[in-house]
């Protein structure tokens, strides 16, 4: 896997948040936002920096669900599994993706293109079963239609890089 870390995007978020009191929370953010997930030579550092113990620093990071301590996919994809959902077929649209992709949900592909989420519901349910990939929605799905939908991502990212 590419290393990930660069200590000048750090050094300059550091810099911005300089004597600033409560800043943890804006850091961990701004972290996240450069690196995509919060890496721990960061959090060490930060840590040295703000002088905030490393696990209290953990205990903020365990308790907001929109932190992460792994890398995360190029694209989130949000499998709803809502009562509606639910009762449309929405495990077997989560496990054809989970199968194609070859990812557990709550993990990141190998190759760092998806991640995979369950969530309790995104408050589409006259789409059901739905899934969201970064902010596009995708519903009525049967679990061919949601792969189909995870492919064109596959495409596009083909396209620019040719």
């Amino acid at each position: 896997m590419p290393e990930l870390f660069d200590n000048t995007k750090l050094e300059k978020i550091l810099e911005m948040h300089s004597g600033q009191k409560g800043a943890l929370i804006p850091i961990l953010q701004e972290i996240q936002a450069a690196y995509g997930y919060l890496p721990e030579e960061a959090l060490k550092m930060v840590s040295r920096r703000v002088k905030v113990p490393l696990s209290r620093i953990y205990g903020v990071i365990t308790f907001y669900a929109q932190f992460y301590l792994t890398p995360r996919g190029k694209h989130l994809i949000k499998a709803c599994q809502g009562t509606a959902c639910h009762v449309r077929g929405a495990s077997q649209v989560l496990d054809n993706l989970s199968r194609e992709l070859k990812v557990n949900p709550g993990g990141t592909t190998e190759d760092l293109s998806f991640s995979l989420e369950t969530v309790a519901c995104v408050g589409t349910c006259f789409l059901a079963p739905v899934i969201m990939i970064n902010e596009d929605y995708y519903g009525k799905l049967t679990p061919k239609k949601a792969m189909d939908a995870v492919k064109k991502y596959f495409e596009k990212a083909a396209k620019e890089e040719g």
